[in-house]
């Protein structure tokens, strides 16, 4: 789906390719883009690939996530404790601004090559 097509492309060309992938197919469902990459101030803390708004005004965070296969459990099983972790942090940082934060929910798109799968509410803040 969206792979290097040479040697030289880095981590963070086909993590941005894949995000503007991820980010086209949200938008074509109705989400809004609010923030890309956001990330905390300071080290250890936490990075979110895409904020979206749903039409009934849910704020979405969103992380893509992308495997050549699924032979380690795919690109959604990536997306374990300590990386939740650190997107709820990130979420909570980015919620600071609101005197009254939004419904929300945090999901996953996934992107491999059968396709990208769009998993929502595939975690919680617990």
């Amino acid at each position: 789906m969206v792979f290097p097509q040479n040697k030289r492309d880095t981590t963070k060309q086909v993590g941005d390719v894949a995000e503007d992938a991820a980010l086209q197919y949200l938008q074509a469902r109705g989400l809004r883009l609010l923030e890309r990459n956001y990330r905390t101030p300071g080290r250890g803390g936490g990075e979110i690939d895409l904020i979206m708004r749903t039409p009934d005004g849910t704020t979405v965070f969103v992380e893509v996530r992308q495997r050549r296969s699924a032979s380690h459990g795919g690109a959604a099983a990536s997306v374990g404790a300590v990386k939740q972790r650190r997107i709820i942090f990130a979420a909570r940082h980015y919620l600071l601004r609101w005197r009254e934060p939004p419904p929300c929910r945090f999901d996953v798109v996934s992107v491999e090559p059968a396709g990208m799968e769009w998993l929502q509410a595939a975690f919680e803040a617990g």
